[in-house]
């Protein structure tokens, strides 16, 4: 695999990325969360995209894609790995939304290329990259209170909010995926807060993925 070919895409492609609020609906009607897995040992990836009415935050449509893993795992190229399922899952939906969270990084990348700014990019949709680890960059250190933040820089660049989103719960790193700004980014995943650690988009699509009891529980209500 020529990682310098890879890394070559992954800076002609974050040259592409709107850092500025490119919105076709404000506010969105429908906002997506996008979660993706690996199964069987890495052989197979899981993509699971939910889309949500927005203010109301109800779940109204999930997908799953299952496709064979195409790419083994390198520190700073999962995008690559990761995006041919969340195309297959995207292709799934019956309605595409307006914006889009996805679980893990946009900008805040060393190439600021995380898999949010490449998936964003491919289906050219305002997305928020909404990660629970960071991957590069310097932030001073956050109060313990729900809803403390503070800027992630790199290189003199401010790429990511740092948010506390619940109280004694490690932090998320919230940044634009492409064509949604910095602060909306931040604006848009508090927003979408219900008291979990994780935006109900996200949770909502990790819940989908892994079969969690919520959404068991909201397949049973649908009958």
């Amino acid at each position: 695999m020529d990682l310098a070919k890879l890394r070559e895409q992954q800076i002609a492609l974050a040259s592409q990325v709107c850092r500025e609020d490119r919105f076709e609906q404000d506010p969105p009607r429908l906002i997506a969360g996008a979660d993706v897995g690996f199964e069987q040992g890495g052989d197979v990836t899981r993509a699971a995209i939910v889309l949500l009415k927005f203010p109301s935050l109800e779940l109204v449509e999930y997908q799953v894609a299952r496709v064979a893993t195409t790419m083994p795992y390198i520190p700073g190229f999962l995008s690559f790995r990761e995006y041919p399922a969340l195309l297959a899952a995207w292709e799934m939906l019956s309605q595409k939304p307006d914006l889009l969270f996805v679980d893990g990084h946009g900008i805040s990348h060393p190439r600021r290329l995380g898999v949010a700014s490449h998936f964003g990019l491919l289906v050219d949709v305002p997305t928020i990259g909404v990660a629970k680890k960071r991957l590069c960059g310097k932030f001073e250190p956050l109060s313990e209170e729900p809803g403390s933040r503070q800027l992630l820089t790199d290189k003199g660049e401010a790429l990511a909010w740092v948010l506390r989103s619940k109280k004694r719960c490690n932090p998320l790193f919230v940044s634009t995926g492409h064509r949604v700004s910095l602060d909306s980014a931040l604006s848009w995943v508090q927003r979408c807060m219900a008291g979990y650690r994780l935006p109900e988009p996200t949770r909502w699509a990790d819940a989908v993925a892994s079969g969690r009891p919520a959404f068991t529980r909201w397949q049973a209500i649908q009958g």
